[in-house]
């Protein structure tokens, strides 16, 4: 057996996590990620199924353990199932731990039974809210009704959910207990996200930015919240809600970076490998590849990257200064 060459940073991680944006297009238009008149991207300067299978599978043979497909909303890239399938071979084998997806769930109820058949066994689906009008002025473009029978069909199809709820100031800072008891009921995990300040939106994220360290403390004055070592290898910090069982996690690029135990690389729709989700240090994988790069080569092109990866992000919210800190938008980045 040929033990792989771990992925080392410039600061000594192991960087073991990739996770690949497969479109940057989606099907809702949510406040928050996208102006809702959005413009995407030509589909030439998309990578294809196979470029993508071939570059996560280079990532794979050098030690890579997780690998999860986001977007955009993954599963509007036609096809999907099909690389899903593909990438499953690394399961089969023993190189590869977990295949996850991150999505909106307006497409689980037609794939769920397609997921896990694949190879899925976990999925992240990203919900702010229970309430109807008010999720239909959050995605702007869509139902709940929808997204809730996507979670029915993939729960039924075996596959554990976890929820992401990003917590917004003025929107859905009440419904916060709501959703922890709901996901307790319904037996999903529930991960809650700070507004991260990515690309030019509608809204103002100075108002709506809502820390999470003000959520876990009024929480507390409610649950008996038990701090837990577990990580599923993404940045959430983990708690035990005593009262109900359920896991709890806070992710808090803001108020508490996770720099320090940073695992993970994120390849774009078009094929740039970003080595922070909050810096621009990236390296472009797609025109070496379509001019030809061998297995060689991409192996070396890896190990430049790797190099490149900063020691953390310097994402902030300015009052003064309204800008996003980083232009690119989380669809295209990968979320």
């Amino acid at each position: 057996m040929v033990v792989p060459r771990p992925l080392i940073d410039p600061f000594g991680r192991t960087i073991d996590y990739l996770r690949v944006s497969v479109t940057d297009r989606c099907d809702f238009r949510c406040v928050y990620c996208m102006p809702e008149a959005m413009t995407f991207l030509p589909r030439a300067e998309v990578l294809s199924l196979e470029e993508i299978d071939t570059i996560a599978s280079a990532f794979v043979a050098r030690g890579t353990r997780k690998l999860r497909l986001t977007g955009g909303e993954p599963l509007v890239r036609r096809g999907v199932i099909d690389l899903v399938r593909s990438l499953a071979r690394h399961l089969a084998s023993g190189a590869l731990d977990e295949l996850t997806m991150t999505t909106n769930g307006s497409q689980l109820a037609r794939f769920a039974n397609d997921l896990a058949a694949a190879g899925i066994a976990r999925i992240n689906v990203s919900l702010d809210t229970l309430d109807p009008a008010k999720f239909a002025r959050i995605t702007r473009w869509g139902r709940l009704d929808q997204v809730l029978d996507g979670i029915a069909a993939a729960q039924a199809a075996g596959i554990a959910i976890k929820i992401n709820m990003v917590a917004l100031r003025g929107v859905n800072d009440d419904e916060i207990e709501a959703m922890l008891r709901w996901t307790a009921a319904a037996g999903h995990d529930l991960v809650l996200i700070e507004t991260m300040p990515m690309g030019t939106i509608d809204d103002d994220r100075v108002d709506r930015y809502l820390p999470l360290k003000a959520v876990r403390r009024d929480l507390e004055a409610r649950y008996t919240l038990v701090d837990l070592p577990d990580s599923t290898g993404g940045p959430a910090r983990y708690v035990r809600v005593a009262e109900t069982g359920q896991r709890l996690g806070f992710i808090t690029p803001l108020t508490h970076n996770f720099c320090e135990s940073c695992n993970r690389v994120r390849l774009t729709a078009t094929g740039r490998l970003y080595l922070c989700l909050g810096q621009d240090d990236a390296l472009d994988f797609r025109d070496p590849l379509r001019a030809g790069l061998d297995a060689a080569g991409l192996d070396r092109l890896i190990d430049t990257a790797l190099r490149l990866k900063p020691k953390g992000h310097d994402f902030i919210i300015d009052r003064r200064d309204r800008s996003p800190a980083v232009a690119r938008h989380m669809s295209l980045t990968g979320g």
